[in-house]
């Protein structure tokens, strides 16, 4: 793939706000090996320490052009909407009931005047804040303003493009600023007007594979003859420039990619499932002068492309997983994007299990905060931390219970 791809936003200063040191261009490469691609424990170490604290690309604002339009989004599990509330601010929010858990949004898009849970009818404004409680609001105790749905921080950047971080704290560990400076100002995608495009369709693929393995693919310089990237075409041919087959792509940490052209944009997201499968959604925007000709020609060749690279990864997924193959060898120049990209997964991943081996329990960044006087819930919880615990064979360290329950001051975990 062309250098452009890591070195826009894989770049020094990107790397460096990520706490990830690039790798070096003439000394030994040091990939992920195979187990890392397929253990389950590897994978939910991975959604504490990668998807509940950084921030992630999910959409553009141009999908969502009217009050109460949503859609629901899922990463790493973790089911969310994204809402646009009357005031014109785009909402994030779990998909979550803050009364027994049930999913409030039942379908994967639409428009609202308030969320509605169908199981016992709590609802919700579009600012995730509670509105009604059957039976709940006339109860001693009871704290309306603390029971709205769980927010999500959210940030619109300069291009329209919406991204979200899931940290539960009031303000995120990782701050836009600190995570993604000035990843949206690119020069590469000077003379782009992103007004000028309209959204046209989306999809979704399966994939039985792991989700590092499309990042590995994506990220690299080169691809087999069989199977060319289209991000190859930012060094186009004159002849493929005037097709409309120029095209700038970007790979986004952790999990999203985007490739825009004079008459396409084109948004991959990649949804880690288990350890060994993922979906694949896409997003399309059109731009509003593209003819039908020149908007299927450079979609069908995104879509081949696509295609071509998914059966690779599947491929590479059954040989990681057949035991024979431990780690491979990776060209510092070739492959600089993807061994950036290992560089970020194994320092992010290394940092966190430091981190939960000084507590003595797993940390879940995302879940919710509970209040001191929550003891009954407290109680209940470490007594079922330590059946977990003994099941795997595990003592707590330090006689903690290894679990949510153990967190100093009014909160759990965060």
């Amino acid at each position: 793939m062309s250098s452009s791809i890591w070195k826009n936003y894989f770049g020094q200063d990107e790397v460096a706000s990520s706490g990830a040191t690039p790798p070096n261009d003439k000394g030994p490469a040091k990939p992920l090996p195979a187990n890392w691609y397929t253990s389950p424990d590897m994978w939910e170490l991975e959604r504490r320490a990668i998807f509940s604290r950084k921030w992630m690309l999910i959409t553009h604002k141009l999908r969502l052009p009217t009050t109460g339009d949503y859609l629901v989004y899922h990463i790493a599990g973790y089911p969310i909407i994204i809402v646009r509330d009357k005031d014109g601010n785009f909402n994030a929010l779990h998909n979550v009931c803050r009364h027994r858990a049930f999913p409030v949004v039942t379908e994967e898009q639409g428009k609202a005047r308030i969320f509605a849970c169908k199981y016992h009818g709590w609802s919700y404004g579009l600012n995730g804040k509670l509105a009604k409680a059957p039976g709940y609001q006339d109860l001693d105790g009871f704290d309306k303003s603390k029971n709205g749905l769980f927010q999500i921080h959210v940030h619109v950047d300069n291009t329209g493009f919406i991204w979200v971080n899931l940290d539960a704290k009031e303000q995120p560990e990782i701050a836009w600023e600190d995570d993604t400076s000035k990843v949206d100002l690119q020069g590469r995608f000077n003379g782009v007007d992103w007004d000028e495009y309209n959204f046209d369709h989306s999809w979704e693929t399966e994939g039985e594979y792991n989700w590092k393995i499309l990042a590995d693919n994506y990220t690299e310089r080169y691809h087999s003859p069989d199977a060319p990237s289209l991000t190859n075409l930012a060094n186009s041919t004159p002849e493929q420039i005037a097709g409309g087959l120029r095209a700038a792509s970007t790979y986004y940490f952790p999990n999203a990619s985007m490739t825009a052209s004079p008459h396409v944009v084109f948004m991959q997201r990649i949804v880690p499932t288990s350890a060994t499968k993922c979906m694949m959604r896409y997003e399309v925007y059109r731009h509003k002068n593209s003819s039908d000709e020149d908007f299927e020609l450079i979609n069908q060749t995104y879509k081949r492309i696509v295609s071509e690279d998914q059966d690779l990864c599947t491929d590479v997924q059954k040989n990681l997983s057949n035991g024979a193959f431990a780690i491979g060898e990776s060209d510092p120049q070739m492959e600089k994007g993807s061994l950036q990209f290992q560089t970020i997964v194994r320092q992010l991943v290394l940092e966190h299990y430091n981190r939960e081996q000084d507590a003595g329990r797993e940390i879940w960044p995302t879940r919710q905060t509970l209040p001191t006087a929550a003891t009954t819930s407290e109680e209940d919880m470490t007594f079922c931390n330590k059946l977990d615990a003994r099941a795997k064979g595990s003592s707590p360290a330090s006689g903690c219970c290894g679990g949510t329950a153990c967190q100093s001051n009014d909160t759990l975990v965060f």
